[in-house]
């Protein structure tokens, strides 16, 4: 049994709403009735701090300390919260402790940093190297936002010096965005021709001519932005004086106009408005706290570290505790409130240390809560005493540590795990050999891996690695026994190492270092020594004994090692991220319901044996994780996934499709270059997406206009992902026009269409299928150990793709309409069980999901503590098709709940109906109960149907024919129990 903590407010069902300026607090206060009766407990919101202006996710966070007032007015959001309280619910916080938004004008620590460089008090804030490799980026942040070259730019007249006359605020201007300009460095603007401003008249004695040649002493007189590291009275007389500087020659344009005018003249002389000569402001800016750039010099010179290689989110040093309070305080507070009760940590790889994060979050939580203690430790295990998830993505071979002080993680891993279950795994080889022929290429998945991880090392994130290599260097010359490796050597071992890296990250610290961490490190070290045998595997050796705290003689662990190893582990997870979820998972496309977040391909399917070990080992040690099916970031939502699931139990069927559709849309395709367009692995990632995602409802010609736009869209995001064809940094817009004109005329009118007529009777067979995948997947999320979450929208049938796909605006009136609908005629029913049997039949409709999620989470309700706490107990399944059937039993203390869900359906059988019922289909298999459930008698919630235990040679049994009657789901408690 898992240990209770009692002082954490456990979920019992979430449901994840994306909050934006289309999807407000006032829109989600009026959803919370409807949630109530669906039978969610908490709302799981996306990020809503105050985030980049038009955000439409809230992870570009630019001020912790208040909400984004595009989503609503602190008022709103307490009514939002009363609403949640008066129906007994309470909401869970998405929050983003890694980096923040610096795109525009609206982060005050960012452009601090930008105005005032290493003197900025926000200077340690963000991870910048200000003493990167490169002399002329020494204290400087390198800001790569120009759409070309910088001195293109410059003399295109892009980039302009403005004047706020009001504030005496000079900034740097360029397409939309403004930075501002170092104080220390207005008097070369100021007192440029300063000396025309007299003009041979009296000026120079006017009081306002006197103050301005002050005012410009007063400037010049601001102590240097690089010198102030160690004095922080002179840092804060800087940043003090700068302000009130800037205040003063504000107020003297606004009393002499003759200065002003002055002012705008230079101002214009500067921007070579007349002379076209720009070498005045060139030289302003390369005196700048900041190096103007190409974007695509991010790649290899960036000294600031990035949300993965996005260069408008800046990581920032979460270690530091004064970075920690001023992210956190406002999260306290409303935490002390009562206002949030659980939170979500996004992205946590990339903080400097995670499980020191965690520790600090519970224990500011704890004194926020005013608990006398932060965490209980019970068998080596740390129970937190508030309810915290992770976005944590764990390989198979990986396991949570469970002296992290969460509560789990955000339900990747279930999601996988639970996908497996409906891929009929005999049919791997089958359906590769499809694939490979179809594409007329034969891939290797480890091999692809490990190619994608070297583009991206060297193409995308390579700044970060330099950093690592000099650090790296740095160690090495400071023993005599590694001083001979050169910098190239390095940077080649590290790439290998990188490449072979079979986790996101390690967690080793100055006290930790684990054994399954130390075994990563030593498999991936290993692997790269083996495809480099001809080097110096010494300096493999090196390294391992660095990333493992094996300090050599003379190195200081402190200043030395420990910043190598923590930049280290904070990298891998970037390497693995863009090149395995960004870069691989966009080219394998043999079967794409196993190409998610969370999923490997390598993974063909899970066994049932295997599904109950993860739920038992779920149950036992993180039985309060989260457990997902779709989330935001998914790149095909779980009723996708679902039916391409199907192509896994009928392969016959699928290649004998392919080939004709291939045939019948052979004159489409065109060349390009040396290209087919679209390739043919690009072909048949098409066919699998429209396959997923075509509605259930028949389109008319607008509606498929509008379909085929959300494909076009996500076959140029696929291809630039997949970085072969087009790339997001290069695209092909010859092979990406290409790829369009082929969805287009494919998918061009519904009637006199031959691909449509003969792929739509497929279409429509598999699809049928996926929603009885689908609803049995709900089904077992439901009822697994762990908190169920509901991905908005998703509580019907939702064929969507990855973002922006995903975050489409729901129609939530429909849903509440609904389940209005559903409710009322359900309780009216004079028969459950007919009434659930008409919602198999007519499933396309939606009903059914609705139907399940609404039942069993009103169930959990009344039961709570069996789902939260109860035990998780596999049951055998025996006859002709007990691999078709999945089934535990839940119990605790005098509760107990027995779950039985289908799959496999397409070979499986039916009834007369064509429906996966009764005995034609089911025959002779059963579901064997232990002997410790003392019932004869128990009743399916979902059906009413009353199923009767056999006894038979000392064991007792039920029936599948008999449970499955009417539908193909059950959850049987005790006829006793209620």
């Amino acid at each position: 049994m898992p240990t209770e903590v009692s002082s954490i407010n456990i979920p019992r069902a979430t449901y994840r709403l994306q909050f934006n300026k289309f999807f407000t607090f006032a829109d989600g206060e009026k959803l919370i009735p409807y949630l109530h009766k669906l039978g969610i407990s908490h709302c799981y919101a996306s990020p809503y701090l105050k985030a980049r202006s038009g955000s439409l996710h809230g992870y570009d966070i630019v001020d912790h300390s208040q909400l984004n007032p595009e989503i609503g007015s602190l008022e709103d959001f307490e009514s939002m919260v009363a609403c949640l309280h008066h129906h007994d619910m309470k909401q869970i916080l998405d929050i983003v402790p890694n980096h923040m938004g610096i795109g525009g004008d609206d982060n005050h620590w960012w452009l601090d940093v930008l105005e005032h460089g290493p003197a900025s008090k926000y200077a340690a804030y963000f991870d910048i190297d200000w003493r990167p490799f490169k002399e002329e980026l020494r204290g400087k942040v390198l800001l790569p936002r120009l759409g070309k070259h910088y001195g293109e730019a410059l003399e295109d007249g892009d980039i302009k010096l403005f004047l706020s006359s009001e504030t005496g605020q000079f900034t740097i201007c360029f397409y939309d965005q403004y930075l501002p300009v170092d104080p220390s460095t207005y008097p070369y603007i100021l007192e440029y021709k300063s000396d025309s401003l007299s003009g041979g008249n009296s000026i120079e004695t006017d009081p306002y001519f006197l103050e301005y040649q002050s005012l410009i002493t007063a400037f010049k007189n601001l102590p240097d932005r690089n010198t102030l590291l160690n004095d922080p009275e002179r840092r804060e007389e800087r940043l003090r004086d700068s302000i009130i500087f800037k205040r003063r020659l504000g107020e003297i344009c606004q009393k002499c106009p003759a200065i002003k005018e002055f002012i705008f003249s230079i101002v214009s002389i500067f921007n070579g408005e007349q002379t076209k000569n720009f070498d005045l402001l060139h030289h302003l800016l390369e005196n700048q706290a900041y190096r103007l750039t190409y974007w695509r010099v991010a790649a290899y010179e960036i000294n600031y570290r990035r949300f993965f290689d996005v260069n408008d989110l800046a990581g920032i040093n979460m270690e530091i505790p004064e970075v920690f309070m001023a992210t956190h305080s406002f999260i306290l507070e409303l935490i002390k409130t009562g206002k949030i009760d659980g939170l979500r940590i996004d992205h946590p790889d990339g903080l400097y240390d995670p499980p020191q994060y965690y520790q600090r979050l519970t224990q500011y939580i704890a004194e926020a809560k005013e608990q006398p203690s932060q965490v209980q430790v019970i068998d080596n295990s740390a129970k937190p005493n508030f309810y915290i998830v992770i976005e944590k993505i764990l390989a198979s071979y990986e396991h949570l540590p469970q002296s992290w002080s969460i509560c789990g993680t955000t339900g990747y891993d279930f999601a996988n795990i639970c996908n497996g279950i409906f891929i009929y795994s005999p049919t791997q080889k089958e359906l590769e050999q499809i694939y490979a022929r179809f594409i007329k290429y034969q891939f290797d998945f480890d091999r692809l891996l490990y190619k994608c991880k070297k583009v991206i090392i060297k193409t995308r994130i390579s700044s970060d690695l330099t950093v690592l290599v000099n650090m790296l260097d740095n160690i090495a010359q400071s023993s005599r026994y590694s001083r001979d490796f050169t910098l190239n050597g390095l940077r080649e071992a590290l790439i290998e190492i990188l490449a072979y890296f079979p986790v996101y990250r390690t967690y080793i610290n100055v006290d930790r270092v684990s054994e399954e961490d130390k075994r990563f490190i030593q498999w991936a070290i290993a692997q790269a020594k083996k495809v480099n045998p001809g080097e110096d595997t010494s300096i493999f050796d090196f390294i391992q004994g660095i990333l493992l705290l094996e300090v050599p003689t003379g190195v200081d662990i402190y200043q030395e090692i420990i910043p190598f190893v923590m930049r280290f582990q904070q990298y891998t997870g970037p390497v693995m991220a863009k090149a395995f979820e960004d870069t691989a998972l966009y080219t394998y496309n043999y079967l794409t319901s196993l190409n998610d977040v969370g999923c490997d391909p390598r993974n063909y399917g899970t066994t049932v044996a295997a599904f109950h070990r993860e739920n038992q080992e779920r149950a036992q040690k993180w039985p309060y994780a989260m457990i997902a099916s779709s989330t935001h970031d998914s790149k095909r939502s779980e009723d996708v996934r679902t039916r391409i699931n199907v192509l896994s139990e009928i392969p016959a069927k699928w290649r004998k499709f392919l080939n004709l559709w291939r045939r019948i849309n052979i004159l489409k395709i065109r060349k390009s270059k040396d290209h087919r367009v679209p390739s043919y692995n690009d072909e048949y990632l098409f066919y699998q997406t429209i396959l997923g995602t075509w509605p259930l409802y028949e389109m008319d010609e607008k509606e498929l206009a509008s379909y085929r736009d959300r494909i076009e869209i996500y076959m140029i995001k696929a291809v630039r992902e997949a970085k072969i064809y087009s790339s997001w940094i290069s695209p092909d817009h010859e092979y990406e026009s290409g790829l369009i004109e082929f969805i287009h005329s494919t998918l061009s009118n519904i009637e006199k269409n031959r691909f449509l007529d003969n792929f739509l009777p497929f279409q429509k067979e598999v699809a049928s299928y996926g929603l009885l995948n689908s609803a049995s997947q709900v089904f077992l999320k439901l009822t697994a150990p762990g908190v169920p979450d509901i991905y908005q929208g998703n509580e019907l049938w939702e064929f969507r793709l990855v973002d922006p796909d995903s975050r489409a605006p729901v129609n939530f009136s429909l849903r509440e309409q609904m389940l209005e609908d559903l409710i009322d005629t359900a309780n009216k029913a004079q028969s459950l069980s007919t009434y659930t049997y008409d919602l198999l039949k007519n499933r396309e409709d939606g009903r059914l999901k609705l139907f399940l999620i609404w039942k069993v989470l009103n169930f959990r309700a009344k039961c709570s503590q069996l789902f939260e706490n109860g035990e998780y107990v596999p049951l055998s399944t025996q006859g002709e098709k007990a691999d078709h059937l999945c089934a535990f039993l839940r119990k605790n203390e005098n509760q107990v709940a027995i779950i039985v869900a289908s799959r496999w359906f397409s070979i499986l059988g039916s009834d007369d109906n064509g429906l996966p019922l009764g005995e034609s289909c089911w025959q002779n298999t059963q579901v064997e109960i232990p002997e410790a459930v003392e019932c004869k008698i128990f009743r399916n919630i979902l059906t009413d149907q009353q199923i009767e235990v056999i006894p038979e040679l000392g064991k007792y049994y039920i029936n599948s024919s008999q449970v499955f009657t009417h539908f193909p789901l059950a959850l049987l408690i005790p006829s006793t129990m209620d």
